[in-house]
């Protein structure tokens, strides 16, 4: 019997390395414990027990230290990680049309302001957000 415990753990430890969560890990180890058992004790029905109460104890036990270091506040990342950095104009920023081009961060992105007014090259600007291409930016005063 220990053969099916230690197979049934693989499988829960490989089901694991594809999901997101930290679920599945637990159940291997509660098959990990039923497999000792068995070495000492040929009763299913026991083996059984102590897999399902260790795995429910165990993911029940760890829940509250896997959701502190589960945090809320994500970093932001790729286009997003921008957003509040500054950048200078390279090409007047017109609100009318939309046009117009900012350097931040050694990349160039199309830009618009996100008040009612044009921005002069060579300005300093903050970028406020993200909308499609182009970035919303506001001058620096």
């Amino acid at each position: 019997m220990w053969q099916i415990w230690l197979i049934a753990a693989g499988v829960f430890f490989i089901v694991e390395m594809f999901t997101i969560g930290f679920f599945m890990f637990w159940f291997g180890i509660g098959c990990l414990l039923a497999m000792i058992l068995s070495f000492f004790c040929s009763n299913i029905f026991i083996q059984f027990t102590v897999f399902f109460i260790s795995s429910i104890i165990l993911l029940l036990a760890t829940k509250p230290l896997v959701s502190k270091l589960d945090t809320k506040h994500s970093t932001p990342t790729n286009v997003y990680s921008i957003i509040g950095k500054r950048g200078i104009v390279i090409e007047d920023i017109n609100w009318v049309t939309g046009k117009g081009q900012i350097k931040s961060e050694g990349e160039i992105w199309s830009a618009k302001s996100s008040e009612s007014i044009n921005i002069p090259k060579n300005s300093e600007v903050e970028i406020e957000s993200i909308e499609g291409v182009r970035v919303l930016v506001k001058p620096v005063k």
